[in-house]
Formats: structure tokens, C-alpha cells, sequence
């Protein structure tokens, strides 16, 4: 009797109820996306990073014809072209060129479109609108329409084979922009903190230095590394304006590889790859910001 009931017992007892299922939440991704997502952001890098890898690979050729034949490299490998280009040609007086120019356009070029865009960004004076679409249309004309003028301009000024007239230069191009940049980063801090410094005692330039700049640090990168850029591989002007071989930038002395009959490609592609290690520091310095200073930036226009 007492065995049938344990049996009866066992029977009507319910199973163990199996563990539930993951439930994959509202936005949330499955494993399988997850994976297909990874593999094409993987394929994409690989995309980005091969032709830095290819010109690392055709510099270290020893000929300046390696690259029609690519696959000899390999067993010949060599740093002579870094080594060559490093004693023998005027590399370090481009890269004090180059620094020049550039943190020259990029101080200049930011502490202008920064006071430009507040001033836009919180002032209301008659014209105010008019500025910025002026500002707007300075970007339209083609570099080959500006070289005369401005050539007219620096030579007046006596500015021709110097840093600053084409510091100056190369403003104009960066500035615009950079307002514009500005002026919507500013727009997106509120007019509060302006209303609170002034309650302080602040003046109008105390509020805007010691205030808001601390906050517009990410549209102050965007500005600084656009403007740094621009500076950094620009080739017309440089190339018009600076008549000196020890005043080159990097972009202008790279051009001095090439001949009409020849072309050295081999040290083209060794100084290509020096030529990438101060930007990419630059980059390094800034990447922080970039992301936050170009998406709030485009918040409002």
C-alpha cells in the first residue's frame, strides 16, 4: 500500500522546471549580430590601415622602382631610406617649418574664431547675421583665384618667404570655418553661466576666458586640429609663397623627391611615413575631444 502511494507520488509530481531563456531586451543585440557586427568594423580597419601599411612596406625598398615590383621587397628589406632622408636632405629644417606654420595658424586661428563665434553666439549687433554668412562665402573662391591678390598682398607687405604672411594665409582659410564651428558650440552652452558670471562682477572678456572656454575645451580641440591640418598638408600657398628650400613645409619638401625625368619614390614613401608622426601625436593630444566638439558643435546652427 505504502508503495503505491510513493509510486502515485512520483508520478503526479511535477518535472524540475527547465532554466528560462535569455530574453534578448528591446535594443539590445543577439550574439550572432554582435558577431557580424565586430567582423565588419574589423574588415573596415583593415581597409583604413592598409595603405598606411603599404607605404611603411614600400619604404623600406631599397630602389626607387620597388614599388612596380612589390613582392621583391620582402628579402631586401632596409632602413637606409629613413637613414638617407634623416642626414642627407633638409628634413629637419622642414619639420621646424612645419611646426612653425602650424601652431602658429593653430593659436591664431582658434583664439580668432573662438572670440568671433561668442561674440556671433551671445551679442546682437546690427549685422550680426550678415557676418557669418560673409565669413561663409570667403570658402567658395578656388585657391587659384586667391593667389595673385594674396600674393599682391604679402608682397606689399613685404611678407613673401616668411612664416607670418603664411600664417596669415592660411588663417583665412581656417577661420571661417572655425567661427561657424564655434558659434554652434557656443550656442549649446547656456546663457546662464554668462548672466551668473556677470552677477560675480565678471566683465564681459573675464566671463567669456575664465567660464565658458573651460566648458568649449571639445570645440576648441575641433577647431585646433582642423586648423593644425589644414596648416600641416596645404601645398599651393606653401609652395608659392615660401621661396626658400629651408623654409618648406613638410608637404612643399616631399614635392623636392620628384624631378621632370625622375622620381624617387622610395624616399617619397620614407618621408611620408616621418612626416605622419608628428599629426598622429597631434591627433593623440586632442582625440579626447574630437568626438564630443563634433557632434555638440553641429547641435544648432
Amino acid at each position: 500500500m505504502s508503495t503505491t502511494t510513493v509510486e502515485t507520488a512520483a508520478a503526479t509530481r511535477p518535472d524540475t522546471p527547465a532554466a528560462p531563456k535569455r530574453v534578448t531586451r528591446r535594443g539590445e543585440s543577439s550574439p550572432a549580430a554582435r558577431l557580424v557586427y565586430h567582423g565588419i568594423l574589423a574588415f573596415a580597419s583593415l581597409i583604413a590601415l592598409f595603405p598606411v601599411a603599404w607605404l611603411v612596406y614600400l619604404s623600406l625598398g631599397p630602389d626607387k622602382d620597388d614599388y612596380l615590383h612589390p613582392g621583391g621587397i620582402w628579402d631586401k628589406m632596409t632602413l637606409d631610406n629613413y637613414t638617407f632622408v634623416l642626414q642627407h636632405t633638409k628634413f629637419f629644417d622642414w619639420l621646424q617649418s612645419t611646426l612653425i606654420v602650424t601652431l602658429g595658424t593653430t593659436a591664431i586661428g582658434v583664439i580668432i574664431s573662438a572670440t568671433t563665434g561668442y561674440a556671433v553666439s551671445r551679442m546682437r549687433f546690427p549685422g550680426y547675421r550678415k557676418f557669418m554668412w560673409v565669413l561663409l562665402v570667403t570658402q567658395m573662391f578656388p585657391v587659384a583665384v586667391l593667389m595673385v591678390p594674396m600674393y599682391q598682398i604679402l608682397s606689399d607687405l613685404q611678407l613673401i618667404d616668411s612664416y607670418l604672411g603664411l600664417v596669415l594665409v592660411y588663417c583665412t582659410t581656417t577661420v571661417p570655418y572655425c567661427a561657424w564651428l564655434m558659434k554652434g558650440y557656443f550656442d549649446t552652452i547656456p546663457f546662464e553661466i554668462d548672466e551668473a558670471g556677470r552677477v560675480d562682477g565678471l566683465t564681459p572678456f573675464g566671463t567669456f576666458a575664465r567660464l565658458i572656454l573651460p566648458l568649449a575645451k571639445p570645440g576648441l580641440a575641433v577647431a585646433a586640429f582642423y586648423s593644425f591640418l589644414t596648416a600641416f598638408g596645404e601645398v599651393a600657398f606653401a609652395a608659392t609663397f615660401m621661396l626658400s628650400d629651408t623654409k618648406y613645409t613638410f608637404a612643399v619638401g616631399l614635392q623636392t623627391f620628384v624631378s621632370e625625368h625622375d622620381a624617387q619614390r622610395n624616399l617619397m614613401a620614407a618621408t611620408a611615413v616621418l612626416i605622419a608622426i608628428p599629426a598622429a601625436a597631434f591627433f593623440y593630444f586632442v582625440q579626447k575631444n574630437l568626438v564630443t566638439g563634433l557632434t555638440s558643435g553641429g547641435t544648432k546652427g
